[in-house]
């Protein structure tokens, strides 16, 4: 399992999103992306898809940008990195409901592979936005 640059920044938008909401504030994405180092066109288009899963809603207005459309508690770390990345599946032949491998009742590896599944889905289903804030060591009065 590979998370790419669009997983592993979805999930650093998602966690500047819950700091600010922690004081109700809505984030400019300009800000965001001054902040985390990364390319304004790039957190565009992730906010999108952010935005289709029902995660984020945006404000328009003076004191616009965007906010969680719930609190931090109810985001888990494997959801936002499924939104952005799709299958967390180690393997290919994991990822349908019904495994479609023609070797699946004869492989003697896959095994190994619904462990590795397993244990990943276990710790990103595990871990909220809020127990990455209170693992962080940025400042709680953050304001944008």
């Amino acid at each position: 399992m590979y998370i790419s640059t669009k997983g592993r920044y979805a999930l650093r938008l998602m966690t500047e999103l819950a700091r600010s909401s922690v004081n109700g504030n809505t984030v400019a994405l300009k800000k965001i992306s001054e902040r985390q180092n990364i390319s304004l066109k790039y957190l565009e288009q992730i906010i999108t898809v952010l935005i289709r899963a029902g995660f984020v809603k945006s404000v328009r207005g003076a004191q616009g940008g965007y906010r969680l459309s719930g609190p931090p508690e109810n985001y888990t770390v494997g959801m936002i990195l499924r939104a952005a990345e799709g299958s967390l599946c180690p393997v290919s032949c994991l990822e349908d409901e019904v495994n479609q491998c023609p070797r699946s009742q004869h492989c003697e590896t896959l095994f190994v592979w619904k462990q590795l599944d397993k244990a990943i889905s276990d710790v990103v289903d595990s871990i909220t936005l809020a127990q990455i804030l209170e693992h962080s060591d940025a400042p709680d009065n953050y304001v944008i």
